[in-house]
């Protein structure tokens, strides 16, 4: 059974493969009358589309979203928002010889280990093809947010090993690399350049904040704020971690460092990045991800065929050298469409208190 929902209320039902007629969703829970156009969702689509950037693949979809229902004179109607995204520059032949071989670092293994079965051109539902759906999705969620005030930046921070300052997050997502340190981008440009001349790739982490939360967001026992975050954003295939304000680093903090101490003027330092006991504390929300390198190299690397011999594989084709900057709309759609979910369950509670 695949698990193709996302979502409580606001809840994002998708399908599609890379090498499939396309890709599309339906979005449930979204209120009625919420200014909606097939042009607002093209524009986040338009960040994530491949063919952009010295890191990006070299195949070329425009990934043009079409509104299928939910919608009407440029407004959600309450009921649900179907959408499709067509794939049209598929070449499958590059995935022909190694339809028997498993690729390091790719769900093939795994896949054929669960289902007995797996789409070898490009990966499937595991291809980072499958995240336009989620961009998509995040979007309409994004539209909703926007009429209670909530906004949700992502920026890169780290790639290839080399940290970014955090001097201009505000038109981060715009730059390259959606880096918010201008001083960065041409040392990850020359970076990047080298490594593809090594038949090899770049991982990074991202950085995903929200200052416009009030207190209050969150259900727990086991639907805490950061828990559906980090859940949100480890289902993302590329995300190997994710950390919540000082995340690991608070492990090697004592209490007295490590606690945000509150005055009559708020909170004096956010350590919690947000969240205490899985609700929201009306700090800012600062979540960060650990994006792997692509797995897709031109180096010759070990591995087995489904017949379980010893070969060695080196892949072709068009892959990005790095998931950075066409995860960063990926990963704030994600955050987007569980504070969208938690604003509905929050909802619900009041109303339900007032009963």
């Amino acid at each position: 059974m695949s698990k193709d929902s996302f979502g409580t209320l606001f809840r994002v039902t998708t399908y599609g493969e890379s090498h499939g007629p396309g890709l599309g969703g339906i979005v449930q829970g979204c209120p009625p009358g919420v200014a909606l156009t097939q042009d607002t969702i093209q524009q986040e689509l338009d960040r994530r589309k491949p063919g952009q950037g010295v890191a990006s693949t070299g195949r070329k979809e425009a990934d043009r979203v079409e509104l299928l229902s939910g919608v009407f004179e440029g407004r959600t109607t309450g009921t649900a928002i179907g959408f499709h995204i067509a794939n049209q520059d598929q070449r499958s032949r590059d995935y022909s010889d190694i339809k028997d071989v498993y690729r390091p670092g790719h769900g093939d293994f795994t896949y054929e280990a669960k289902y007995g079965i797996r789409d070898y051109r490009g990966g499937g539902r595991s291809s980072g093809r499958e995240t336009v759906s989620r961009v998509a999705a995040g979007a309409v969620a994004q539209e909703f947010l926007k009429t209670l005030g909530i906004r949700v930046l992502a920026y890169t921070v780290e790639m290839g090993g080399i940290p970014a300052r955090l001097v201009d997050l505000e038109n981060a997502q715009d730059s390259p690399f959606a880096s918010p340190d201008p001083e960065a981008v041409p040392v990850w440009e020359e970076l990047v350049h080298k490594v593809r001349s090594q038949g090899d790739s770049l991982g990074g982490i991202v950085e995903i904040r929200s200052d416009t939360l009030s207190a209050g967001l969150g259900e727990p026992v086991f639907d805490k704020l950061d828990a559906r975050l980090a859940y949100a954003l480890m289902g993302v295939g590329a995300v190997k971690g994710v950390e919540i304000g000082a995340g690991f680093a608070a492990a090697r903090k004592r209490g007295s460092e490590n606690n945000d101490q509150m005055g009559a003027d708020g909170f004096s330092s956010n350590n919690a990045g947000g969240v205490l006991a899985g609700i929201s504390s009306g700090q800012p929300l600062v979540v960060r991800a650990a994006v792997k390198p692509i797995p897709s190299i031109s180096r010759t690397q070990k591995t087995m065929t489904i017949q379980g011999s010893e070969t060695e594989i080196n892949i072709g084709g068009r892959h990005d050298i790095s998931a950075i900057p066409r995860i960063v709309p990926v990963l704030k759609a994600m955050v987007m469409l569980v504070l969208a979910d938690m604003v509905l369950l929050q909802r619900a509670v009041k109303t339900a208190d007032k009963r």
